[in-house]
């Protein structure tokens, strides 16, 4: 992992894990790597996450559990963007991460692809699938 760059999660309401388990369920190609866990001494929740590595389609994140509520929080400007193969992709995709989240662009054919969906998911991640 030296030198390779990964997308950090910084969750704040103790459901990283809960996260990083649907996004796995969801892309092909991805598993939890290693997971460490607050202790019952230590400043985070006992059993939620201190730090997971993990990867989606082979692309690699990190995730915590932050014992610190920040006054920042996830920020749509940063979001992973999704080239999806087909319209069945594209569709599945849309309606597992829209699943009690935010839609900023519905499924729709905008004029620069085919399809194109922004989302918010339920955890605050933001998600930009799009099918040429």
């Amino acid at each position: 992992m030296k030198g390779q760059i990964a997308t950090f999660l910084t969750f704040q309401k103790g459901d990283a894990e809960k996260a990083m388990n649907r996004y796995i369920e969801l892309f092909d190609n991805s598993e939890i790597i290693q997971i460490n866990r607050w202790g019952k001494d230590g400043p985070g929740t006992e059993g939620t996450i201190m730090h997971a590595t993990f990867s989606l389609n082979g692309n690699l994140f990190m995730c915590s559990d932050s014992p610190a509520i920040h006054e920042w929080s996830f920020t749509p400007a940063v979001s992973n963007f999704i080239e999806c193969d087909d319209e069945d992709e594209i569709t599945r995709l849309f309606t597992k991460l829209s699943e009690n989240g935010e839609l900023m662009m519905p499924l729709d054919n905008y004029g620069f692809s085919k399809q194109f969906a922004f989302i918010e998911d339920q955890f605050g991640i933001s998600w930009q699938l799009n099918l040429n």
